[in-house]
């Protein structure tokens, strides 16, 4: 059966001041009145049930998760005790949902991305279900590119592998880390690849097995956790901090000869800094752009490009200055130019450097 994982353990030092270890960025409303983890949630209804999806998350954002998901069974918030990165959380994942369904399929979801609209993405799982269903074989999604983007990593897509659900898949050629301008240029150009989403369906058996080939290290560790009885959670507590921290990309989907990639029929965007959801707010006859949940206005004079941001009912007012991003918070507040909000984790790494530990 098809089963929906869903990683929600990131701390989104790129969203601070908003985002906090305790509420990240995928617990919170950034781009629109939900919680990023609970639109992503809603995203699947209609094709994956609530018994059937599942949530990896690290221990100090759980409390978190059960509030904004309070229809999933208790069972199915699988807690990390540190961040071990994407290799590990899937394979945590992977091992514990096999044990309960040995012939379980895995669509292994971001909890902070924007994608719309839905029915076309439940189309897309369902393409990838029906690829993975062969033995062995892994698919990720690959988003076409609409400009040369510097932010994505890419994939380089070989010979097509068929139409599903109407859908084109491809052989994965190669991947490609985050380009530089002028080689997303090209990659542009080029015609042959893909955003690399972060987005996969695979069978259980499929990715441990591929794990067992490439991490054996972390395929034994898992195999522990696996085994675990009544003690499953003291056995994570003392074996995950252990495993290697990997992206899966780098540890298995590179390494491994069966990669498909499916090429997205929806609008997506990881919205992975203050910039990117500029990009894809609504904007004013000015190019400006409010976005507050729980209500509030931006005023901006002789001002164009700017975001305004609040959790709580705010007016921000911006005068005579253009491209800078605005965020409001009950303890910090954060101006900086638009194309310099990628690095806000510079400041959060600054903060961390002073032991300013009410402010992470």
């Amino acid at each position: 059966m098809l089963h929906a994982v869903i990683m929600a353990g990131g701390s989104g030092t790129r969203f601070w001041p908003v985002s906090r270890k305790r509420q990240p960025k995928q617990l919170l409303p950034i781009t629109g009145a939900k919680a990023m983890l609970a639109e992503t949630v809603d995203r699947l209804d209609g094709l994956i049930p609530p018994e059937r999806t599942w949530v990896v998350t690290h221990a100090l954002q759980a409390d978190g998760v059960r509030k904004i998901c309070p229809g999933l069974p208790a069972d199915n918030i699988l807690i990390e005790p540190c961040a071990r990165n994407t290799a590990a959380c899937i394979g945590l994942a992977a091992a514990l949902i096999q044990k309960k369904d040995p012939s379980a399929t895995l669509a292994v979801l971001p909890a902070d991305h924007l994608i719309a609209p839905a029915r076309d993405f439940r189309t897309s799982l369902e393409a990838g279900a029906e690829i993975a269903s062969e033995e062995g074989v892994l698919v990720t999604f690959g988003v076409p590119p609409t400009y040369p983007a510097t932010g994505y990593g890419y994939i380089q897509r070989g010979e097509s592998v068929g139409a599903f659900h109407g859908l084109q898949a491809f052989e994965v050629r190669s991947f490609k880390e985050k380009p530089n301008e002028t080689k997303a240029e090209e990659f542009l150009a080029d015609g042959n690849y893909a955003w690399n989403s972060g987005i996969f369906v695979w069978r259980a058996d499929s990715i441990l097995n591929a794990i067992e080939m490439h991490m054996p290290q972390l395929r034994k560790g898992l195999q522990t956790i696996q085994d675990a009885g009544d003690s499953l959670a003291e056995v994570v507590e003392d074996i995950y901090p252990t495993l290697e921290s990997v992206p899966v990309d780098i540890g298995i989907l590179e390494r491994a000869d069966k990669v498909r990639v499916l090429e997205t029929p929806y609008h997506w965007s990881d919205v992975g800094s203050w910039k990117a959801l500029f990009d894809e707010s609504k904007k004013d006859e000015n190019n400006n752009a409010g976005v507050f949940p729980d209500g509030g206005q931006l005023l901006a004079e002789k001002s164009t490009g700017v975001l305004a941001y609040s959790g709580t009912p705010q007016t921000i007012a911006v005068l005579g200055l253009d491209d800078v991003v605005v965020v409001h918070t009950k303890d910090a507040i954060l101006v900086a130019r638009r194309d310099a909000s990628e690095d806000v984790k510079k400041i959060v790494d600054s903060l961390k450097e002073n032991d300013q530990q009410e402010l992470l």
